[in-house]
């Protein structure tokens, strides 16, 4: 990844078929221009923070949105919730838990850390593509996020 490229949306999901959906859904919505994967929690947590790999990026050049799958492997998705919205760097990016878990337990833990949106995944695809897509345009076109100093 290019260092200086925009990132809109960092998606953070681990199944191949629901992250080829998504980024299918998203360009179809022409919102699917900027997107940067993370196909777990640690590689997340290593984007948002700029370490590892993404060392050279600068940690105020954030993504408009983080979409974010629940069950991760390496560090599951409630930790990297937990850990974006508990620094003050990174508490402001809108994140969306975009998951399978319809496990109360989840959606309660998840608004408790700071989430902006919790929406189970709809089983058939055009279910989920009006769902992504919806997201995308609100998340990136109607919603007006603070303007931050960079």
């Amino acid at each position: 990844m290019n260092p200086n490229q925009i990132v809109e949306i960092l998606l953070v999901e681990d199944s191949p078929e629901d992250l080829e959906l998504t980024q299918r859904a998203l360009r179809n919505a022409n919102l699917g221009n900027h997107i940067h994967v993370a196909r777990d929690g640690a590689e997340a947590l290593d984007f948002i923070f700029c370490e590892g790999e993404y060392a050279s990026r600068r940690i105020e050049d954030t993504p408009k949105l983080i979409l974010l799958d629940l069950k991760l492997p390496k560090v599951d998705g409630l930790e990297v919730l937990e850990r974006i919205k508990g620094d003050e760097r990174t508490r402001l990016i809108p994140i969306v838990v975009l998951t399978s878990s319809k496990e109360q337990a989840d959606v309660i833990k998840s608004y408790q850390l700071g989430v902006n949106s919790y929406i189970v995944k709809p089983v058939n695809f055009e279910g989920f593509t009006s769902a992504v897509q919806e997201l995308g345009m609100y998340w990136l076109l109607i919603n007006q996020p603070p303007k931050l100093d960079k």
